[in-house]
C-alpha cells in the first residue's frame, strides 16, 4: 500500500487570505482574497489538496473590479467559489471605505462562468449589507446569499449576526428580505459564513474572534435552513488562540470540502509571525510582525456519531501537516526567474489598484525589458506605476536591472519590498542635479518616511544598467547594487528590518501582506519612463 500523501501547511504560501474551496469531480478549486491588488480573486487548482496550481484571477477588467481611490487594505474581500447547474459562481466584496473597526461601504457582487479559467460575467450588484458574502445551492434548486450583517457604527454590534436572503438566478436579484439566522456565539466578530447541507443538517460555518490571534471557526447547525441554529458543543472546532508554541497562528475563516473517497477537509486562513528586533520578547501580537501576511492551510475533519465535525486529530488545534487518501499529482515549480518578455505580464505578478494599461506599462517600448512610466508616489491611491509579486518565504532574495535616466528627484525608480502606501522599504535611483543621480534605499513605517543616501554617480551609468538585489534573513533586510552587467556588487552598509512590512505593524497595516516587485515615480512631468530587465526571485 503506498504511503499517505502529505499535506504541508500552509499549502499557499504568502499573502493568499480568506480561502474558499470548491470540488467538481476530481478537481479542487480554492479562491482567496487580493484586496486592492488587480486582478481580483485569485484561483488555485488541485487534484490532491496538496500540490496547487494558480489557474489566474476571476476579476480582470475595470467594469468588474473598479478600485481607484480604495484604501490600504480595501478592495476584495473574503470572495465565495461554488459550482452548480454546470458552471461557477463567485461571489466578492469591492471594499471602498473601512476605517476605526467599522466598515461602511461594502458593495457586494456576483459573476459566473462556464469554465474555471474564465471568461468570467459582466458583475450583478446584490446589496451593500455587510461583507463576505456566500452563495449556498439546496438540493431544490434554489439558491440563498448568506453574508454577516454591519451593525450601527460606534456601537458594541459592529458585527451584527448573519444574515439569508433568496437568490433568483434567472431574473439576477435578490428575493423578499434578508433573515437574521444566527447572532454568532459569544466568541464574538461573526463573519465568513459559508452554508453546508449534510444528512438532513444546515450546517453554518463562520469566522469568529476577528483575524488576528482570537481567530477561529465556529459551527453551529438546524434542521431548517432558517434556524433555530444550534452552536458546536465544543465549539469553536479551531483555533491557535493561547497556544503560542504553535507555528501557525491566528487559524480561522472555514470552508469544508470532501474527496472523492469521503474524506472531509477544511481550508482556514493563519498567520507565521516574526518576533521583531529591539521588541520585549512577549508572546504578544503587538511585538511581532506577519510580513507573508494570511496564508491558507488545510486541515483533516471526521464526523462524528453525534453529527458534529471536528477535526481528525481530536482537538480543536491546527496541524503543520496532514494525510489525505488521494494519489499525488505534483506540479512543475513556478519559475523565480521571470524575463519580461510580452505580450502580458505574468499571472505572479500584480498591480495596484487598475489593470496595466500601455499608457503606463509597455514590452514594446524596449523589447525584451519591462517599461513603466512614472506617475504617482507612493502615497498615492490611484496611479501607481507598480509590479510586484508575492513574498512567500522568510528567506528569500529578489534582484533586477534597471535602466533609467532621471532629470531631477520627483523621478525614481527601483526595486522594492512593499506592504502598503505607508510601509516600504524602496532601494531607487532618482535625479541629483544635472547629468547626476543618486542611488538610496526610502523607507516608511507607520507613515514615518525615512531615506538612507547610498551613492552617487553620472545618469549615463544609469541608464547603462544598474542591478539591483534584495536579501530578507528573517527580520533582517539587506540591499545591494552593481554598475553595469559586469561591476561589482557593492553591500548598502544598513541593515534594514523586513518586519516593517507586515500585518500587527501599526494602526495603518491592516489585511495584506509584503510584496516585491519593481516600480516607477514622476511626480513632475510623468513622462520618465524605466525599464527593468527581469525579475529573479530565489529562496534562501
Amino acid at each position: 500500500m503506498p504511503p499517505a500523501l502529505m499535506i504541508n501547511n500552509p499549502v499557499l504560501t504568502g499573502f493568499h487570505p480568506d480561502p474558499s474551496i470548491c470540488r467538481v469531480g476530481d478537481d479542487f478549486y480554492i479562491a482567496t482574497s487580493t484586496f486592492e491588488w488587480f486582478p481580483g480573486v485569485r484561483i488555485y487548482h488541485s487534484r490532491d489538496l496538496a500540490n496547487w496550481h494558480l489557474v489566474g484571477s476571476a476579476l480582470d477588467r475595470v467594469s468588474q473590479l473598479d478600485m481607484r481611490g480604495c484604501q490600504n487594505s480595501g478592495g476584495v474581500w473574503a470572495p465565495c467559489l461554488t459550482h452548480a447547474d454546470g458552471r461557477f459562481w463567485l461571489l466578492y466584496t469591492n471594499v471602498r471605505h473601512h476605517a476605526a473597526g467599522v466598515v461602511i461601504d461594502t458593495p457586494n457582487y456576483l459573476v459566473t462562468a462556464e469554465r474555471i479559467e474564465g471568461p468570467w460575467s459582466e458583475p450583478v450588484f446584490l446589496n451593500s449589507n455587510g461583507f463576505d458574502p456566500s452563495l449556498f445551492h439546496d438540493d431544490d434548486g434554489r439558491k440563498y446569499v448568506v453574508e454577516m450583517q454591519m451593525g450601527e457604527a460606534a456601537t458594541a454590534r459592529r458585527f451584527d449576526g448573519i444574515l439569508i436572503q433568496e437568490y433568483d438566478a434567472a431574473a439576477g436579484r435578490l428575493l423578499g428580505d434578508p433573515v437574521k439566522i444566527w447572532e454568532g456565539s459569544p466568541i464574538g466578530i461573526t463573519e465568513g459564513p459559508h452554508i453546508l447541507k449534510k444528512d438532513g443538517w444546515y450546517y453554518l460555518i463562520t469566522a469568529e474572534g476577528g483575524t488576528s490571534v482570537r481567530h477561529a471557526i465556529s459551527v453551529c447547525r438546524s434542521r431548517s435552513l432558517y434556524g433555530p441554529y444550534e452552536l458546536h458543543p465544543q465549539n469553536p472546532i479551531l483555533t491557535a488562540y493561547q497556544k503560542e508554541h504553535l507555528k501557525l497562528w491566528s487559524t480561522g475563516h472555514g470552508c469544508f470540502v470532501d474527496t472523492p473517497r469521503g474524506e472531509w477537509f477544511t481550508v482556514h486562513l493563519c498567520h507565521r509571525p516574526l518576533q521583531r528586533p529591539g521588541r520585549m520578547v512577549l508572546d504578544r501580537e503587538e511585538n511581532k510582525s506577519v510580513p507573508l501576511g494570511r496564508e491558507t492551510c488545510i486541515q483533516k475533519l471526521r464526523w462524528d456519531a453525534d453529527g458534529w465535525p471536528r477535526l481528525a486529530h481530536g482537538d480543536n488545534s491546527p496541524r503543520d501537516t496532514v494525510e489525505v487518501d488521494l494519489p499525488a499529482h505534483p506540479r512543475p515549480a513556478e519559475p523565480g526567474r521571470v524575463e519580461f518578455v510580452g505580450p502580458a505580464l505574468p499571472p505572479v505578478f500584480q498591480t495596484l489598484r487598475e489593470p496595466p494599461d500601455a499608457s503606463w506599462l509597455s514590452f514594446t517600448r524596449r523589447p525584451g525589458w519591462l517599461s513603466l512610466r512614472g506617475r504617482d508616489s507612493l502615497a498615492s491611491t490611484f496611479d501607481q506605476s507598480l509590479v510586484a509579486r508575492r513574498l512567500q518565504h522568510h528567506n528569500a532574495s529578489a534582484e533586477t536591472l534597471l535602466s533609467f535616466s532621471p532629470r531631477n528627484f520627483k523621478q525614481a525608480a527601483g526595486l522594492i519590498a512593499y506592504y502598503d502606501r505607508f510601509h516600504y522599504h524602496y532601494l531607487r535611483v532618482t535625479g541629483a542635479g544635472p547629468g547626476r543621480a543618486k542611488l538610496g534605499v526610502y523607507s516608511s513605517e507607520n507613515t514615518k518616511v525615512s531615506r538612507h543616501e547610498v551613492a552617487e554617480f553620472p545618469v549615463e551609468a544609469a541608464a547603462a544598467g544598474v542591478r539591483l538585489r534584495m536579501e530578507m534573513l528573517g527580520v533582517e533586510l539587506r540591499f545591494a547594487y552593481a554598475l553595469g552587467a559586469a561591476g561589482a556588487w557593492q553591500l548598502v552598509d544598513r541593515v534594514f528590518e523586513s518586519t516593517v512590512c507586515g500585518d500587527w505593524v501599526s494602526p495603518h497595516s491592516s489585511f495584506t501582506g509584503t510584496f516585491w516587485g519593481v516600480c516607477c515615480q514622476d511626480m513632475a512631468t510623468r513622462d520618465a519612463w524605466a525599464e527593468f530587465g527581469f525579475l529573479d526571485y530565489k529562496v534562501l
